[in-house]
């Protein structure tokens, strides 16, 4: 995965298409099984009957989650035979889910858990 470290710094630099991307991008992350599958696919690939297990849908269910995934270039398919195997493009979409779990945190509890020491 490439780091990357520049950051649009104002609002008046914002290109309008690509605040609209970013909205969708966003949006795609507003489903709970295409969270649980970034989650999944954090530091490794996962075939669709794999993820299916560790998120507890259907593989057919899985399989429409990894299709907007890939449409919007977040995972990318890996065929070895008559198996596919999915990982993570870079770390940015897993980074934009860890920081909405913490936020999460946030809502629920006035003691996040990642702000506890040890």
């Amino acid at each position: 995965m490439n780091e990357d470290t520049k950051v649009v710094a104002s609002p008046e630099e914002l290109d309008s298409g690509l605040v609209e991307v970013a909205a969708e991008v966003l949006s795609l992350l507003s489903d709970a099984t295409r969270i649980r599958i970034v989650k999944a696919l954090q530091g490794c690939e996962l075939t669709v009957n794999e993820l299916a297990k560790l998120v507890g849908k259907r593989p057919a269910t899985v399989s429409q989650h990894l299709a907007k995934l890939r449409w919007a270039k977040a995972v990318q398919a890996r065929h070895d035979g008559n198996r596919v195997f999915y990982t993570l493009v870079d770390e940015h979409l897993l980074a934009l889910v860890n920081q909405a779990l913490m936020q999460a945190e946030h809502v629920l509890s006035a003691a996040p858990s990642h702000h506890k020491e040890g």
